[in-house]
């Protein structure tokens, strides 16, 4: 299991499944799509829409684009 990362904060969370150990699964309250106290992820950092997510249970690092609020804006070379 990886370590937790230095910047996460309890503070900063995200309710989004982790793609590794799926432990939302058999939850109602994640079913449901509510605020669930034990299935959230640490919220790292973001770019736009881009979240970088650690999750609380496997310590899992990845990132999701949430598809919400501003995307990242490339530039043509």
């Amino acid at each position: 299991m990886l370590p937790l990362d230095p910047t996460a904060d309890r503070g900063r969370r995200a309710w989004v499944p982790c793609p590794r150990c799926q432990d939302h699964r058999d939850c109602d309250l994640c079913r449901d799509g509510r605020t669930c106290p034990d299935h959230w992820r640490y919220l790292l950092s973001n770019q736009g829409s881009l979240l970088h997510l650690q999750c609380s249970t496997c310590a899992h690092l990845w990132a999701w684009d949430s598809g919400f609020g501003a995307g990242i804006r490339r530039t043509a070379p």
